[in-house]
């Protein structure tokens, strides 16, 4: 089985970092769809600290399109989600979910190619994100 994610550690801190993130992702042709701050979302509902930690939800368009028109249940497993989290020693990682084996579960030739292109530019934000 391939990777479900793969990560980069940022040099910089995480508020900075989201904002790379995001910048590199529009470079790429993705929108950031949805922002869940699951740190504050925890303090809210929970009462519990947790340090910085957020999911955002990519979307490239033109991509989406195409998987939509080649199997429109593929909804369900879209946006590509990407992990914005501080760690214990103050570390920022930054995770991505590997399109190409997300995808590749539907066993469709349009739909493959589509994770495999969309995996090539997400690991371009990696690489941005890891040497910034």
């Amino acid at each position: 089985m391939s990777r479900i994610v793969f990560s980069v550690t940022s040099p910089n801190d995480y508020a900075s970092t989201v904002e790379q993130v995001t910048e590199a992702l529009k470079s790429e042709g993705f929108g950031v769809l949805t922002s869940i701050d699951v740190a504050a979302t925890l303090k809210a509902k929970l009462d519990v600290e947790h340090r910085p930690y957020v999911i955002l939800g990519a979307c490239n368009p033109h991509y989406a399109h195409q998987a939509l028109e080649a199997v429109p249940d593929i909804g369900a497993l879209l946006p590509c989600n990407v992990v914005v989290r501080e760690e214990n020693d103050g570390r920022v990682s930054v995770v991505f979910m590997d399109p190409e084996s997300v995808l590749g579960l539907i066993a469709d030739p349009a739909v493959e190619k589509v994770g495999h292109e969309v995996a090539e530019k997400l690991q371009r934000v990696a690489e941005a994100v890891g040497k910034a």
